[in-house]
């Protein structure tokens, strides 16, 4: 059976290969640049590669991609095996964690691409290029300037040994360069479909070896997926195009690829892409902005396909094992994932709700709301008792989206007791007001709201006047939720103790 795109056939030998990794349990990878944080494209590479080795028993590694060293960023290796781990994405191997294939830096497995290189030196697939980087930008002010495609002449493979010789002794740099066929590479993409590409056609030779010893993306990504047996690679669409000159190099070396699915671009939910400068877009930021590790994951699920969901059937949160249950790589979508921040915070609002119905994780959360309050009111007489805030918890959870709202100067009154010395209040009014309300077994909203409209009622003082004083009674500010659901959340007995406050 053969694929076909743009009217190319995908040859039946290209297809079997890859259907060979289908019996074999994955191992896949996520293989970031430690070039500073880590971004909402990268956590969702890193999501769906993780999903799919554990939906299958299989193993994902991290590996770090540093062969350019001049954008490498002190920290950012620590920051990421912080961001996934918080994310719940459990690396089975990579840097501090071990594993029979490592080492899992680039940086550290130098010799295993000198050893490499040298044999597609010695087949023919590579040379050795003495262009400097002064012709090498003649040339493409060249083709700019003739409206033709910047590529490299390819001038240094008809070097002879003579030449090649005569410049190593002279002390010339030099960088390897892979030599690119002019068959048109094709490939099956486990989202995309068929997919070929002459990539002779637009490029020249591709660097494989960089004069300072160092490997380029291109061969040290192909040298350690083939290495550490790597059976699937899912990565950014961005990589696409690259993926026929990476098989090249797999033939070169007489290697069996592994299969590809190329993961659509991210974009806002206008369609406009989305910037790695926007302040959104740090798994980093999230964290800070009282987003939880289970409602992000979802939300990057909900916005790029791969698991059961019924447009339209609302929203529903779900753990990491049933993600992984669900995950089919022939769902996920093709078209760029858009984004719905409106997603995002119902995530995080369910998530809060899964939390408060557990008893350990209720605690945590509880926990974490006192802190949050202590540091916001520092200087405040405050009320954080575990069951007032546990019983605020449960009534603002379709509330807020995120727990650091409650710290807001809106939800103020239900944690600062308010200082009632210096109210002109009738404190008759208010005697009779508690007596009334002490013998109210039932305190909750609706009900409350009839008795205080009663009470009006039957001592000749306008309701909203009532409710007036209520309010600064209560919380001293002058907004908020309805004077009666403010009493029903603080409760008969804390609302009685901050009138009574007044009345003495």
């Amino acid at each position: 059976m053969n694929s076909v795109l743009n009217n190319r056939v995908l040859p039946v030998s290209i297809v079997n290969l890859c259907r060979t990794f289908k019996t074999k349990v994955p191992r896949v990878r996520f293989a970031p640049s430690p070039t500073g944080y880590l971004h909402l494209g990268g956590l969702r590479t890193a999501l769906y590669n993780y999903l799919f080795a554990k939906s299958r028993n299989g193993s994902f590694i991290l590996r770090i991609e540093d062969t350019d060293q001049t954008r490498k960023v002190e920290g950012s290796v620590k920051a990421l095996l912080k961001d996934l781990k918080w994310a719940g994405i459990e690396c089975h191997e990579g840097p501090g964690i071990g594993g029979k294939y490592g080492p899992y830096v680039q940086s550290e497995r130098l010799p295993i691409y000198q050893e490499h290189i040298s044999k597609l030196l010695e087949n023919g697939s590579a040379y050795k290029c003495f262009c400097t980087e002064r012709r090498l930008n003649l040339l493409r002010r060249d083709a700019v300037r003739s409206q033709r495609i910047p590529k490299y002449d390819n001038r240094c493979r008809s070097l002879s040994e003579e030449d090649i010789s005569e410049k190593i002794g002279a002390g010339s740099p030099y960088c390897i360069r892979f030599k690119l066929s002019s068959d048109c590479s094709a490939f099956e993409d486990l989202i995309f479909g068929g997919i070929a590409y002459d990539v002779s056609l637009n490029e020249g030779d591709p660097v494989l070896m960089k004069s300072d010893g160092y490997p380029t993306y291109h061969f040290a990504n192909v040298v350690d997926d083939h290495l550490m047996d790597v059976t699937h690679v899912l990565r950014g669409v961005e990589w696409q195009i690259s993926t026929t000159k990476h098989l090249l190099i797999y033939k070169a070396f007489g290697w069996t690829p592994p299969q590809f699915g190329h993961l659509p671009l991210i974009v806002n939910a206008d369609g406009t892409k989305l910037s790695k400068r926007q302040s959104d877009v740090k798994v980093e930021d999230y964290r800070n902005n009282g987003i939880f590790p289970l409602a992000l994951v979802n939300y990057i699920t909900l916005s790029g396909g791969g698991f059961d969901h019924v447009p339209g059937a609302g929203v529903r949160l779900k753990s990491m094992d049933e993600l992984a249950e669900e995950f089919q790589i022939d769902r996920i979508s093709s078209h760029p994932s858009r984004l719905n921040p409106d997603l995002l915070q119902e995530c995080n609002r369910l998530e809060i709700r899964r939390q408060l119905q557990d008893d350990q994780l209720s605690q945590t959360l509880v926990a974490k709301l006192q802190d949050l309050i202590k540091h916001t009111y520092p200087s405040q007489t405050l009320d954080i008792e575990k069951e007032h805030i546990k019983t605020v918890l449960n009534w603002a959870v379709a509330r807020i989206s995120k727990i650091e709202d409650l710290v807001s100067s809106k939800f103020g009154f239900l944690w600062i007791l308010p200082s009632n010395n210096q109210m002109d209040i009738d404190k008759d009014l208010l005697h009779r007001l508690v007596e009334y309300l002490e013998t109210q077994e039932v305190f909750e909203e609706p009900i409350l709201k009839d008795k205080l409209r009663e009470f009006s009622k039957n001592n000749n003082i306008k309701f909203p006047e009532l409710m007036k004083i209520l309010r600064s009674v209560l919380s001293g500010l002058s907004e908020g939720p309805g004077v009666a659901e403010m009493m029903h959340l603080l409760g008969k007995s804390q609302s009685l103790e901050r009138i009574k406050a007044v009345v003495r």
